[in-house]
């Protein structure tokens, strides 16, 4: 069975003044007679944005899942130092409670609601707080959600495919409104996607997954905000859209 290490072990606090807010090794993960994750050996540091591709079935949720605490079925090292808060596709809010309430549900704090409302607020949604889910738009349930991880002042994002139920224009506003969030509190993120746009755009790393284990992996050192016309970025996103087995003037 895999380790998986909620606190700092001795070796870790032997280690330098900021070590990784995720560390795996060796991580393997079957369903029945099926291998989806084998050996996958993986860093993200503290203030760093990783984006995870790879096709349909390729393991990427799976692996998200595991450093989510989801699922502790799996072989291997796997050690999270902090705190963790994941965003999924759905935006998942209880329909019974208020807006304010869902983001004030299991939240440790001395004043849960005030903490809420203050995030609510960061997301543009300090107006709909008492609101009720099922009156929000999609793009509104998304900041809920992401207003729901935050508050938690995670040091690792998870964030499973949130933006791709969005229309295109409310897609660009919640990427940069991720952008800020993260440029202001600096946490580490893992986000999985299929979009190759979307991690160029987000990301410092770009990971593909295939074969059960990161087949590849880009830097992506280009200035932020980023714009899809720049030489870079189109060199990078053919090189990704290649190892993904996707012709350039195709999509992922």
């Amino acid at each position: 069975m895999a380790t998986r290490i909620l606190e700092l072990t001795e070796e870790a606090a032997a280690a330098p003044a900021h070590p990784p807010v995720a560390r795996i090794h060796g991580l393997g993960k079957a369903f029945g007679e099926r291998q989806v994750l084998t050996g996958i050996d993986l860093e993200i540091q503290r203030g760093e944005f990783v984006a995870l591709l790879g096709r349909s079935g390729s393991g990427k949720s799976t692996l998200l899942r595991a450093l989510a605490g989801l699922d502790g079925e799996h072989t291997g090292e796997l050690v999270v130092s902090g705190e963790v808060a994941v965003a999924f596709q759905e935006p998942r809010l209880v329909p019974w409670k208020r807006v304010l309430a869902n983001i004030a549900l299991g939240l440790r704090h001395s004043d849960p609601k005030r903490a809420a409302r203050a995030a609510l607020e960061e997301v543009g949604l300090g107006e709909r707080a008492e609101a009720w889910p099922l009156t929000l738009s999609g793009g509104e349930a998304q900041r809920a959600s992401l207003a729901r991880a935050l508050v938690r002042e995670p040091d690792l994002l998870l964030l499973d495919e949130p933006f791709s139920a969005l229309d295109a224009l409310t897609r660009i506003t919640i990427h940069n409104l991720v952008r800020q969030l993260w440029t202001r509190y600096r946490p580490g993120v893992l986000l999985v996607t299929h979009d190759v746009d979307e991690a160029l755009l987000l990301a410092d790393r770009a990971l593909v997954l295939g074969d059960g284990r990161i087949a590849h992996e880009i830097r992506i050192d280009l200035p932020r905000p980023r714009h899809r016309d720049h030489p870079e970025f189109l060199a990078l996103r053919r090189a990704l859209l290649t190892e993904l087995g996707v012709s350039p003037e195709g999509t992922a």
